[in-house]
């Protein structure tokens, strides 16, 4: 149970203009009045230790406090992350090049250790592909990254000089999207949120499966749109959501290349969950983790994966048959476990 203290603390770093944007926001999608949402987001705070970007992403002025018991939220997500994570060992999921290294056997592709590399190494590495996909070492959301080509740079002198002095902490082959994915899509490498858990007797879990696309002419798929899909067929069985998850704006087409998003049925599929049943194993102090996965022509690879699972997928209005949140999986797997 978390303290008062610890609410109070919560409240102290509300940011108040996005609070009353969201508040306005949803009076407007509601009808009630300002008062009774923002005593109701209260309410939820301090029942289900939802912020108020659940309040409106959930719709949880819709919801009632049967359904609210069904759903992760920030600080549900935030306790089940520190019971179920050793925080020793997120240098692993943190750092690209450490996790490249750790999970070679699962990542399906060359690379460059950037805080070990030799002129050497990066010569081979410039001399084997024509283009590369170069990240920093420890940011998110494709923050600094960037996509190479080789025209662009007449000698592996040139190539060694830019990746050294970018500060880049790995770069990597650059990933093929399997051709039923580039259709939808072809300008990013279309990726897979899963997440996996490892239950108390130390079995793994798939817990869910959402596909993403990017969109917009963007080179990765980071806010883009996503779905989540039916964990038996592989097939997508909602419109996909916005990555603006604030909006309820869905596709049931691709709005940049026009393409169905509704007969969409992930490659692979089955290959794809014994790979990260496999994965999920690996480092068993980190027993819930959030992997982006993508489909290539020849089988499934991981990109990356994070110590902390993002709990929105599956969870957005209109992307689950009962309405349910995912609380009501996760106890499924560790009956024991007091959420």
């Amino acid at each position: 149970m978390l303290s008062p203290k610890y609410y109070l603390s919560i409240l102290r770093t509300v940011h108040l203009d996005k609070l009353n944007e969201f508040v306005d926001e949803i009076h407007k999608r509601s009808g009630k009045s300002k008062m009774a949402i923002r005593l109701d987001m209260l309410h939820c705070l301090r029942k289900f230790g939802a912020g108020f970007h659940d309040y409106i992403i959930f719709h949880f002025y819709e919801l009632n406090d049967a359904k609210r018991a069904t759903y992760m939220t920030r600080l549900k997500n935030r306790k089940f992350l520190r019971d179920m994570n050793d925080s020793r060992y997120a240098h692993v999921f943190n750092n690209k090049n450490e996790f490249n290294h750790v999970f070679k056997d699962f990542i399906g592709r060359d690379f460059l250790d950037m805080e070990n590399l030799t002129k050497e190494e990066s010569d081979r590495f410039y001399n084997a592909h024509d283009s590369y996909f170069a990240k920093m070492l420890d940011l998110e959301c494709g923050e600094g990254a960037e996509l190479l080509y080789k025209k662009d740079f007449p000698t592996a002198d040139d190539f060694y000089k830019y990746i050294t002095e970018k500060g880049f902490g790995v770069v990597e082959e650059v990933m093929v999207n399997h051709p039923d994915i580039a259709d939808i899509y072809p300008h990013s490498f279309n990726t897979m949120r899963i997440i996996t858990l490892v239950d108390d007797q130390g079995e793994s879990h798939i817990v869910y499966v959402a596909q993403k696309f990017g969109n917009r002419g963007r080179f990765i798929d980071v806010y883009g749109m996503h779905a989540p899909i039916n964990l038996d067929t592989g097939k997508v069985e909602f419109p996909f959501h916005d990555g603006a998850t604030t909006t309820d704006i869905t596709y049931t087409e691709h709005p940049y290349t026009g393409k169905s998003l509704m007969e969409y049925k992930v490659p692979f599929f089955e290959e794809t969950k014994r790979l990260l049943l496999a994965a999920a194993k690996v480092i068993p102090e980190v027993r819930y983790v959030g992997w982006d996965v993508g489909v290539t022509p020849k089988g499934p690879v991981i990109i990356e994966g994070n110590d902390y699972g993002a709990y929105e997928y599956t969870q957005l209005p209109g992307q689950s048959h009962d309405g349910l949140g995912l609380l009501s999986i996760l106890q499924k797997i560790l009956p024991n476990y007091k959420f």
